[in-house]
């Protein structure tokens, strides 16, 4: 049997848009679409800069995983977006709340863009494996 391709959602995170998933789990891994600091609840953009925004999309990212069967520390891959390198070590202070005890840490890529969606200073997307399910035998 092949494996198949599952898209993932959670009322924890802002819906997405109709164009993608939240996330995709395929193959024992989860590809989290990008996500911007939105609050589910307010569905507004957190307010006060890069710090709050990085927050909040790191919440929403765990929440994605959490619904996909997976969580921060199995994360392989981060991708992260600035609209400017001037918000890379603020970002980088929220990142370390979020990562500081992980080990090892994620892969990175970090790069300034010219616009994100919605006024967004950032936007962070990821990937990493699915918790493994055990079944043990019943007598």
């Amino acid at each position: 049997m092949s494996p198949t391709k599952e898209a993932v959602f959670t009322q924890n995170s802002p819906a997405p848009l109709p164009q993608f998933s939240q996330a995709v789990k395929y193959n024992g891994m989860v590809y989290c679409s990008g996500n911007i600091g939105i609050d589910p609840a307010t569905k507004e953009l957190a307010q006060g800069g890069v710090q709050p925004e990085t927050r909040t999309a790191l919440k929403n990212l765990t929440a994605v995983l959490e619904a996909a069967g997976s969580k921060l520390e199995n994360i392989v891959k981060v991708n992260v977006f600035l609209t400017t390198m001037d918000d890379f070590a603020p970002m980088n202070q929220v990142y370390d709340e979020f990562f500081g005890n992980i080990d090892p840490k994620p892969c990175r890529t970090c790069v300034a863009v010219c616009q994100l969606p919605f006024g967004a200073k950032m936007e962070i997307e990821c990937t990493a494996f699915v918790e493994s399910v055990s079944i043990e035998a019943v007598d």
